[in-house]
């Protein structure tokens, strides 16, 4: 069975300035590597988090990822550039079996879910159990609703908090995502809510320690690239002072 891949990386580094405080700066700016997974059912949005995160668009109608899609992303957070190797694995069940190659030694995962989709949590709590049981035991899980593009607010409603198409409550995600020590979201692929927040807590909940330790090389046997249509390139790393992962 082929297995897919393909590396964007949307990031540039300015030249330092002359003297010991651009080399200061030049130091400061050596991207700590993290390897990310991304982990759900299929048709979930996990490809397009990827593309909203990498490449601030979204594509209606997404063709399945097959095997799985790599990509990375630099941002910076505070004093630190972090480079997300991102792992954006098919969804499909008779993929399923390939997932522990993605995982290994991942430092972060993101496990997805559709909130219109009940079924959907109970196969992301799935694959929270199977991280916490073989990943690396310092693992990084987020827990992401994807799809609140998709919830409407009922307005007569005389229950609180009701909402037309969601199957997931919040509560009872972020209860379950308490419950078992991971980071929780909402998010919209779409329009983009809530996805930058989900790298950013990510960053700085990886200890730094982690991201400088050595990691072995991964190698997947090539096969035709996926996520199509995404460009090639480079792009900036916004600058910000504030916290906060500006990619």
């Amino acid at each position: 069975m082929s297995n897919t891949s393909r590396q964007n990386s949307l990031s540039s580094e300015s030249p330092a300035r002359a003297g010991g405080e651009g080399t200061n700066q030049q130091s400061n700016l050596k991207p700590f590597q993290v390897k990310l997974v991304l982990l759900g059912e299929a048709a979930v949005g996990k490809s397009s988090l990827v593309l909203r995160f990498v490449h601030h668009e979204f594509q209606e109608n997404k063709e399945p990822t097959i095997g799985a899609a790599f990509l990375t992303q630099k941002c910076r957070l505070e004093d630190k550039v972090i480079k997300f190797e991102i792992w954006d694995t098919a969804g499909q069940e008779r993929f399923h079996s390939l997932a522990p190659m993605y995982y290994r030694n991942a430092q972060a995962a993101v496990v997805v879910y559709d909130v219109t989709k009940a079924a959907s949590l109970d196969k992301a709590k799935s694959w929270v159990k199977e991280l916490q049981r073989q990943a690396n035991p310092n693992i990084v899980i987020a827990l992401a609703g994807n799809k609140i593009d998709l919830v409407q607010p009922i307005e007569e409603s005389e229950e609180e908090s009701q909402e037309s198409g969601r199957q997931v409550p919040t509560e009872e995600a972020k209860a379950y995502a308490n419950e078992f020590g991971l980071l929780f979201f909402e998010t919209s692929a779409k329009k983009g809510d809530g996805v930058r927040d989900v790298f950013t807590e990510i960053a700085k909940k990886i200890p730094l320690e982690l991201m400088m330790s050595p990691r072995p090389r991964q190698i997947v046997n090539g096969g035709q690239s996926q996520l199509p249509g995404l460009p090639r390139g480079n792009g900036p790393i916004a600058g910000g002072t504030n916290g906060g992962c500006n990619c």
